[in-house]
């Protein structure tokens, strides 16, 4: 299958000049999205780790049935005031602004190995503060895997010192 059929580029969102790689045709299709999820488990099937970590709002759709399939922890990564016990935060920035993400303190125990699942690898920013956030909690983020990555933007040069996958790039 030819996964790259289901991105449509969409020209100036969220603002002018940036072109959107839009994964919806990827989702509307159960063949394309059974596709995705078996080539994820087999990535990382061979990787030692305890929980899959998905970022707000995409990484839920990739991370939660990864992990409900590897029989692994799926952890959420928010944007502030959604998670309701005592948060980590951070604050970064994006290829088009800045961000704030949490997670529950108690999300990560201590030594957890942990996956980050995401759509789009862009400039690795959320990456890398996902990251963050797994070191204050006292987990180890031993891999990262995308849908797709925007590899003329270079994300992997903030990535450098863990395992970065992704099925696409651009």
């Amino acid at each position: 299958m030819n996964i790259n059929d289901y991105v449509r580029d969409i020209p100036d969102f969220p603002k002018k000049g940036i072109i959107f790689k839009d994964i919806t045709p990827a989702l509307k299709s159960p063949e394309a999205f059974k596709y995705i999820i078996d080539k994820f488990e087999s990535t990382v099937k061979d990787i030692d780790f305890d929980v899959i970590i998905g970022p707000e709002s995409r990484g839920f759709i990739f991370g939660a049935p990864l992990a409900y399939k590897m029989g692994k922890e799926f952890v959420p990564v928010r944007k502030p005031g959604k998670l309701p016990s005592e948060k980590v935060s951070i604050s970064y920035e994006l290829e088009y602004g800045s961000a704030t993400l949490e997670m529950h303190k108690d999300a990560i125990s201590k030594g957890q190995k942990v996956i980050i699942v995401d759509d789009i690898l862009a400039t690795g920013g959320t990456t890398e503060a996902i990251i963050e956030l797994v070191k204050r909690c006292g987990g180890e983020v031993v891999a990262t895997l995308f849908f797709a990555e925007l590899a003329f933007l270079n994300p992997r040069e903030k990535l450098q010192n863990v395992l970065v996958e992704s099925l696409i790039q651009f």
